[in-house]
């Protein structure tokens, strides 16, 4: 019997407060109802064998103390606890919230520093618990955070979004799969091992990832956006730009990503969505009847699909990056 190839399993979830997507920031009183259904996630990753990692933000890892949500999963390291910040929740506080503002890339290095101090010191203080993985509120990371994140001891990121940019930042030509960012360019590959950046799963149905990203943005530009021709490409399955996030995508298209960003040398998926989309309009972006069981469904249907091809290593995102260290080869299989 021909043996499967390994495939890592990684899942993220950003765990923060629910808010309308569409309206303003936050600033108060945030809403964090969505932690009632951690444990009962957790319950379903248990039994699926998954170990995920919550990024949890400063609004959530509050809530979280209070009402003991991840006690068990700590006690029986069933999980991993990643920090998320998110400008508009996390004090200090040092202007309104916008759209630029909301972006941790676009904070002055100072204010992220005392922001993220105040994240690790949640953590700390309330869970016992040094975090060692991290994303950024809205995505995005810089070489001076990156260079304060391993300050702080933090040994790995999933900041970067493959294939984005807007009028802010970009994501735009970094490495398929995991990589050690270049000290002074963290969108390229470097010589520094202090911390690793293991990127959201973000590709194409095709597996000329660089010119279907290049296809993809003509389409999705002027004047041909007015032809509505991503729609066209997408439901013609010509090209489908696809997200490893059960929040977005059905199943098949996130095993038809899987398949396409392993032929591309990536050893892993990073499959990420919201904890506020388990709750019924808990973003007013994931529209469903029963969210909670719509995304465990769909993540159990890839996990089926994916078990036919490969055998599946599920790991906390720590784990994964502890794992790819051990054994660089599969950072970027040839």
């Amino acid at each position: 019997m021909k043996t499967k190839p390994e495939l890592v399993f990684i899942l993220t979830i950003d765990t923060e407060e629910e808010w309308d997507w569409d309206g303003p920031f936050p600033e108060k009183d945030f809403s964090v109802k969505n932690l009632v259904k951690i444990p009962a996630f957790q319950d379903f990753c248990n039994d699926k064998g998954i170990r995920p990692c919550y990024f949890v933000d400063y609004a959530a890892a509050k809530g979280a103390a209070e009402n003991k949500v991840f006690a068990q999963a700590i006690k029986d390291n069933t999980c991993e606890l990643g920090a998320h910040l998110h400008p508009w929740a996390n004090p200090p506080f040092f202007e309104k919230p916008n759209e630029a503002n909301s972006h941790v890339v676009n904070l002055p290095i100072e204010h992220v520093e005392a922001k993220l101090d105040e994240l690790v010191s949640v953590f700390v203080n309330e869970f016992d618990y040094q975090p060692t993985s991290f994303r950024t509120g809205r995505w995005g990371i810089s070489a001076d955070i990156m260079q304060l994140l391993w300050s702080r001891g933090f040994t790995v990121d999933s900041s970067v979004y493959p294939y984005y940019s807007n009028e802010f930042f970009t994501c735009q030509g970094s490495p398929i799969g995991a990589y050690w960012p270049d000290a002074q360019n963290v969108l390229s590959a470097g010589e520094q091992r202090n911390i690793m950046e293991i990127q959201a799963s973000v590709g194409f149905n095709r597996s000329a990832f660089s010119l279907c990203d290049k296809v993809h943005e003509l389409a999705a530009s002027a004047p041909l956006k007015y032809l509505r021709s991503v729609s066209f490409l997408w439901h013609t399955h010509l090209l489908r730009k696809i997200y490893m996030s059960p929040e977005v995508m059905e199943a098949k298209d996130m095993v038809s990503l899987a398949h396409k960003t392993y032929k591309n040398g990536a050893s892993y998926i990073n499959l990420f969505f919201h904890s506020s989309n388990l709750i019924k309009n808990g973003t007013g972006f994931f529209n469903v009847e029963d969210p909670f069981n719509e995304i465990c469904s769909r993540v159990s249907a890839v996990i089926d699909a994916l078990s036919e091809d490969y055998q599946l290593n599920f790991m906390t995102l720590k784990e994964a990056q502890v794992y790819f260290a051990q054994n660089p080869k599969m950072l970027q299989r040839s």
